[in-house]
């Protein structure tokens, strides 16, 4: 089973990630978010650098997942619809402009094209005030003071992700929206999500 995690910044993505990779063994691919040298100006300048940013994140998400387009059995934290997701809410914000936008659409279909589709994707959804807690809660830096562009963002993200998978046609049995619980490692929460994926999956 190919596992894709998507959901809004904050979310859990790479906690649910790698708890079940961990637990059941499947390999993780996990986004290189600290690895991007133009995400900290993002932050500061996010005109400039956006299409910097995210085509940084694509090519190394699509190298990692054409490394892995052999694999039965893995999880990748992000995918690449995640990263349209993003693209969208930054066009939807006035941040990206039509060329860039085109430009990175343009990047993707040909990387959609070159490496096996997942056999499901999760989107994590979370209610705003817990996704604003997780985020101060892990203290990026890079993160502060970024409260404008957060709630732009987690207005708009779950909209803008039904529209774009619903626009390359993924079916809905394809697409879990799974609502993470705040006690994910308590006594039985992680069997009980994994059930929930292998069911659907089956379907």
């Amino acid at each position: 089973m190919r596992i894709g995690i998507m959901g809004p910044i904050g979310s859990g993505k790479s906690t649910l990630s790698l708890t079940l990779s961990k637990k059941y063994k499947y390999k993780l691919v996990e986004e290189k978010v600290q690895d991007n040298p133009y995400l900290k100006y993002f932050y500061e300048d996010k005109k400039t650098f956006a299409l910097l940013s995210q085509n940084a994140f694509y090519s190394s998400l699509f190298l990692d997942m054409w490394e892995t387009k052999e694999e039965e059995h893995i999880i990748y934290d992000s995918t690449i619809f995640s990263n349209l997701v993003f693209t969208e809410l930054l066009r939807l914000e006035g941040i990206m402009n039509p060329m860039e936008v085109a430009l990175t659409y343009a990047i993707a279909d040909e990387h959609l094209k070159r490496i096996p589709d997942v056999d499901i994707y999760i989107v994590l959804r979370r209610s705003k005030d817990q996704l604003f807690e997780n985020v101060r809660s892990r203290g990026r830096e890079i993160e502060a003071d970024q409260e404008e562009y957060l709630h732009f963002h987690y207005d708009n993200y779950y909209e803008v992700t039904e529209r774009l998978l619903k626009h390359y046609n993924v079916p809905k049995e394809r697409i879990m929206f799974l609502d993470l619980p705040d006690d994910i490692f308590s006594e039985g929460k992680v069997d009980e999500i994994w059930s929930k994926i292998k069911a659907q999956v089956r379907e």
